[in-house]
């Protein structure tokens, strides 16, 4: 069996914190394409695949960009595959 810590101080950094009262919460980001009611995304429209890419060509999480699960699959799944027709680059020097 494992020793236990019993009435010992807490390790450092291990502490929890008390949440912060007063301070606001960031507003939740809305889905693109669900507020355009668009039930897909063109591989082809390279500007609007452009909003969800990183200056290094890397493809932005859905908590950056506000996305839902299911249209972030389709954004990357559509970033590779204009990345396979050569309409996007794979990366930016």
């Amino acid at each position: 069996m494992s020793p236990r810590r019993k009435n010992k101080k807490p390790r450092a950094g291990t502490r929890r914190r008390a949440p912060e009262r007063g301070r606001r919460r960031p507003k939740k980001k809305t889905c693109y394409f669900c507020d355009q009611n668009q039930g897909y995304v063109d591989y082809k429209d390279v500007g609007l695949l452009r909003k969800f890419m990183s200056d290094r060509a890397k493809i932005r999480s859905s908590r950056v960009t506000g996305n839902c699960p299911q249209c972030q699959r389709k954004v990357a799944i559509a970033i590779k595959n204009a990345r396979e027709m050569a309409l996007l680059p794979y990366i930016k020097r």
